[in-house]
Formats: structure tokens, C-alpha cells, sequence
């Protein structure tokens, strides 16, 4: 398992560990204990879904007797499998205990780090765009810039949630026992016993439905993900969780239900994001006739701007025609002492930085190479979500709602972005020099903040315990970006509003689902 670091939810953790001379750093949850489950969620099947239409929208067959000649096959596969398991296959076992909603979350992380690379010039001097039609080209297919991002995120993990709950419908249904249960000869390997029902497979319903939405997000990545899929289900069935026919139903199932995610994903306008040159030059022409100072790219030669046209992708919590309501109030104008006052304070912060800021610029910056601020929530969430052991289906629910809040937040937030078009502060005063990238996009509101305001909202209500935490990292992932030179106080200030009422549309959702 190729190893990444994980943000890591402490300022002095970080310092520590940089000063530190230990270069092998692995993720905190490499090593987890297998999900043991306080709770089955039965009652899971039914939940109400995202996409999903019913919970037995797809067919599944009812699973052979287990007096049956095939299963007896199937348990005489799985007794073979443990006879001789090798370390590495004892490794993947235990990986995949940890529980399959966490683990291709962290795959998708660090997929979004690896292709979180923006393209440099060509011969003629423009910047060539990825091109999902020819994906190997460079550049490689996709950009997973913050937006792109957290849509990934919220498809895939929205997918598997929907695609559990027709796995938990049926498993109630059809009631068949885990092989370990219906066969003392077969082992529990490296995984908690349980009473959940094997048929279908959760491992396989996660596994397929996460790979068949990835081949589309990620299709310069199809073989890697594809042996993930692969491996997660034979260590279900390696562990004795389940027989292949589990496995096999399970897999069906989850690339169904992905089916109508990626239906979903080719018709929300995520394409066209990007826009055109007479797009792009048309917001600057509005800001200059309103009297204002438009944002332009600092880059030299100009980069095209950061998918002007995403607040046109359809949501997932609301309907699109309510996007314009979170807009906020606009800016102090360019041409105001309070603008001129806001830059002031951003000149200041830079002026001279304490150490303590520039490691709280560097902790939230994520950038270039990075997960991103949706994904550096999902790493914040996930080490939380493990400590609650739930089962895959609670598990699968949260994240989904937390990415689906992200998702939404971007939506909201290049709303605004690009409907005041405002300079950032080292467009309006060279003389600040930034703690880190300058994202090439406008200023107002700051994305950083929205992000951190949806999350905080909904993880506060998913555990209240912690609210007081996620509140105060929402303001510092905010603040850092005025701290950092990126951003003036309002955009923080107003971003991390704009971003709360967003989280709050998750809230009502889990308030209404049926998984309380």
C-alpha cells in the first residue's frame, strides 16, 4: 500500500513531526483494530436513499440453501483460501477490516493529491485543458482541483451509501449467515464475528460501486482501481465474511446503483465548467462597468480561470434554483477606504508572520499536491468516524452527507466567486507576498471557508461532542487564508457564514432519513 501523509489535526504535531528525523510517515488509520460494529442497523434498508429510487430498485436473487451442493462449494472455496494465506494476503485481510467506506475514501485522497497538479504552458504559450475524451494526454485527465474534488468525493461515497442500503434491504430479506456461522470448520480470519447476514457482500457491494464510479472520475486509473475492487472482495472471502455467490451478488449490486450516479454525473454540467474565452472576458467587462476593479489572473502568460461556470452543476442537498439565495451581500468596493483598509490588514499579517501562523497557513493550505480542503475534511471526519465504531451502512451514510455538503458548498461558493469577480489582495498591492499559492480564481468568498463551515455544521451535528472543535477549525482553516495574504477578512468571514447554511441543508437531511 503505497503510503501519504495525512493531515494531522494538530499544529504541534505537525512542527513536531517536521522537525523530527523519522522520513517514514504512514497514515494514522494503516493500523486500526477490524470494525467491530455496536450496531448492525438492521432497520438500514429502510433508509432513505439519495438517487436510489427503492431500496430493491435492482433485483437480487435469492441466495442457494445453505444445504445446497453450491454453497457447499462456495464454503470448500473459502476453507481453501485459509489453508495457505501469505503475509501479503494476510495484510490486505486486515486492511480491509478496518472497513471499506474508510478505505476508498483514503484511496480517492490520494488519487485527488496525485492528479491535484495544474498544466504549464505549451510551445504557443497556452495552457492545455485535460481532456476526458483522451485522458492519457497531457494533461492527464483530471485536474482534481477543489471543486472537481469534491465532486469526486460526494459521487462516490453518495454511491456506496445508496448502493448499502439496497445491500441492507436484501440482506434482512434473504437472512443468510456468514460462513463462519454455517460452517465451524471456517474461520473468522482477522475480523470481528458478527450477526449481519453475508448475502449480498457488503465488501463487494462498496467494492463495485466504488470502482465503477471511479473508472469514471479517475480513467487513466482503471487497472489500479479495478485491483482494489479485486482485492477487497477475496479478503472478504479469505477472512471467511463471505463466499464468492455473496461476493458476486454483492459486486452486481453496486455497480447498478453506480450506474445511475454516473447517468448523473455525465448530465450536471460539470463538462462544460470550464467555459469559453468571450465567458471569461465577459465577467471582467461587468466588474468594469459596475466601477470596480475586476480579478485577473497574476500568472504570466494569464491562466484561464478555475471553472467559472461550476456553479451551474446540480447540486445534491437543494435544487439548483436555490444557488442564488445563499448569495451574500457584496464586498466593500474596490474603490472604498474600507477595501483599501481590508488590504491593509492583509499586508499586515504577512509583514511580519509568527511561526505559529505560517504553520496554520501551512496546515490548511492544501494546494498543489494535496487532498484538497474537502479531502482534508474527509481525513479529519474519518479518524473520528472510526472511534464511533459504526457499521459500513452509518459509516457510508455520513461521508456521503459530508461530501455531498462539500460538493454543494463549491457549487455555492464559485457563485459568488464569480458573480463580484473581486481582485485578490496581491492583485490590488504587489507588495504582499503570500505565505502560499495564489489560487487563480476571484477573491470573494473564500472556498477554504465555505468548505470548513459546511463540514463543521454537519460533523457538529453528527457529533455533537466534538462541535466546539470543528467550529474552532473552521474559523482557523478561514482565518489561515487572511493569515496566509490569499484572502481580505470578509471573504473569510462571510465564506464561512455562507458555507454554515450550507452544512445546514445535510443536517436536515439526516434529521429526515430515517438513520437516527
Amino acid at each position: 500500500m503505497k503510503k501519504i501523509l495525512i493531515p494531522i489535526t494538530s499544529l504541534s504535531l505537525i512542527l513536531g513531526l517536521s522537525a523530527g528525523c523519522n522520513k517514514s510517515i504512514s497514515n494514522r488509520t494503516d493500523s486500526i483494530a477490524p470494525l467491530s460494529a455496536d450496531n448492525n442497523d438492521l432497520t438500514a434498508g429502510s433508509w432513505r436513499p439519495v438517487f436510489l429510487s427503492r431500496a430493491d430498485s435492482f433485483a437480487v436473487a435469492a441466495p442457494a440453501a445453505i444445504n445446497s451442493s453450491s454453497y457447499q462449494a462456495d464454503l470448500n472455496e473459502v476453507k481453501s483460501m485459509q489453508q495457505n494465506i501469505s503475509k501479503d494476503e494476510e495484510n490486505k485481510i486486515k486492511y480491509w477490516a478496518a472497513g471499506g467506506v474508510l478505505r476508498w475514501n483514503e484511496i480517492m485522497r490520494n488519487l485527488v493529491a496525485k492528479y491535484n497538479l495544474p498544466t504549464v504552458t505549451n510551445d504557443a504559450g497556452a495552457y492545455p485543458a485535460p481532456n476526458a475524451a483522451n485522458p492519457f494526454a497531457y494533461p492527464q485527465f483530471p485536474f482534481t482541483n477543489p471543486p472537481y474534488a469534491a465532486r469526486a468525493y460526494a459521487y462516490v461515497s453518495g454511491a456506496q451509501y445508496d448502493a448499502l442500503i439496497a445491500c441492507w434491504y436484501y440482506k434482512t430479506k434473504y437472512n443468510r449467515a456468514s460462513p463462519y456461522k454455517n460452517d465451524s470448520s471456517v474461520a473468522a480470519k482477522f475480523i470481528n464475528k458478527t450477526d449481519l447476514p453475508s448475502y449480498p457482500s457488503e465488501a463487494a457491494v462498496l467494492a463495485g460501486a466504488a470502482a465503477e464510479m471511479m473508472k469514471l472520475l479517475f480513467p487513466t486509473e482503471i487497472a489500479n482501481i479495478q485491483q482494489k475492487a479485486v482485492e477487497q472482495e477475496q479478503a472478504a472471502m479469505a477472512s471467511g465474511a463471505a463466499t464468492r455467490s455473496d461476493v458476486v451478488a454483492g459486486e452486481a449490486l453496486g455497480r447498478q446503483v453506480a450506474q445511475l450516479y454516473i447517468a448523473r454525473a455525465k448530465a450536471d454540467h460539470a463538462g462544460t465548467a470550464g467555459g469559453n474565452q468571450s465567458i471569461w472576458t465577459n465577467f471582467e467587462t461587468i466588474a468594469t462597468g459596475l466601477g470596480e476593479t475586476p480579478w485577473v489572473s497574476l500568472e504570466v502568460p494569464r491562466r484561464p480561470p478555475m471553472l467559472p461556470l461550476f456553479s451551474k452543476v446540480l447540486p445534491m442537498l437543494f435544487d439548483s434554483s436555490a444557488i442564488p439565495s445563499f448569495r451574500p451581500g457584496p464586498p466593500p468596493s474596490t474603490n472604498s477606504e474600507e477595501f483599501k483598509k481590508d488590504a491593509d490588514e492583509v499586508y499586515n499579517f504577512i509583514k511580519n508572520p509568527s511561526r505559529e501562523n505560517i504553520g496554520i497557513v501551512q496546515y490548511w493550505a492544501d494546494g498543489v499536491g494535496t487532498y484538497t480542503p474537502p479531502g482534508h475534511w474527509d481525513a479529519i471526519a474519518s479518524e473520528d468516524f472510526v472511534k464511533k465504531n459504526w457499521s459500513e451502512v452509518r459509516m457510508a451514510r455520513n461521508m456521503a452527507l459530508l461530501n455531498m455538503a462539500e460538493m454543494d458548498a463549491a457549487i455555492v461558493c464559485w457563485d459568488v466567486k464569480y458573480f463580484y469577480f473581486n481582485p485578490r489582495p496581491t492583485q490590488v498591492d504587489p507588495s504582499i507576498k503570500t505565505l502560499t499559492g495564489i489560487p487563480n480564481f476571484p477573491s470573494y468568498v473564500s472556498g477554504h471557508s465555505m468548505f470548513s463551515g459546511a463540514a463543521s455544521t454537519f460533523l457538529s451535528y453528527l457529533l455533537p461532542e466534538n462541535a466546539s472543535k470543528y467550529t474552532a477549525m473552521a474559523k482557523e482553516a478561514g482565518m489561515s487564508r487572511l493569515m496566509g495574504g490569499i484572502h481580505y477578512r470578509v471573504d473569510c468571514e462571510v465564506g464561512l457564514d455562507v458555507g454554515n447554511k450550507v452544512g445546514g441543508y445535510a443536517v436536515q437531511r439526516a434529521q429526515t432519513d430515517g438513520g437516527n
